[in-house]
């Protein structure tokens, strides 16, 4: 089972991916993008953490997420995945020092994603509902995070958008 949840900052969409994934299995991954860049981040994470059950086991990957999913598809026993989150992922596709092939990366997420065999939930930000923005890197980070979101939605079972804390089945 593939799910997708979308929503804006402090949405409640990623308690309530938690709360998803721990109903679908007690063996779960928490596959983090989120790099700490500043204290702001920092307590963000901490908050994070704190929030997550303990037997969690927490992998942190900011860029190779489909290699990730692939070694835990190799599994045994093929754990629930909670991956958070995907707008974070294009976030650091975009700011490396070597310029990466977003459609590459994005073709090789889908694909590992496709072929998961335990349920996952991918969180990510809904960025299209504000202004248009002034500066380049905003607006490709924009058009690359909306065309992923799209991408991930086609090929999952469930979608849905957290808004004010309340879920909205877009999709399944």
């Amino acid at each position: 089972m593939i799910h997708l949840v979308l929503g804006g900052v402090r949405s409640g969409k990623s308690a309530y991916a938690e709360t998803w994934i721990a109903a679908q299995s007690e063996q779960v991954v928490y596959l983090a993008t989120s790099q700490i860049w500043d204290e702001g981040m920092a307590e963000r994470v901490t908050k994070h953490q704190a929030q997550r059950p303990d037997h969690w086991c927490l992998i942190e990957e900011p860029i190779q997420l489909a290699n990730q999913l692939d070694t835990l598809n190799a599994r045994d026993i093929v754990p629930a995945v909670i991956l958070e989150c995907c707008s974070l992922w294009i976030t650091n596709l975009l700011c490396q020092e070597e310029p990466q092939d977003i459609a590459e990366h994005t073709k090789a997420l889908l694909a590992a994603v496709s072929a998961y065999q335990g349920p996952i939930v991918l969180v990510s930000a809904e960025v299209g509902l504000g202004i248009m923005p002034t500066n380049q890197l905003a607006r490709r980070y924009g058009d690359e995070i909306g065309l992923l979101n799209q991408k991930i939605a086609a090929v999952a079972d469930k979608v849905t958008l957290v808004a004010a804390g309340l879920p909205l089945s877009l999709k399944g």
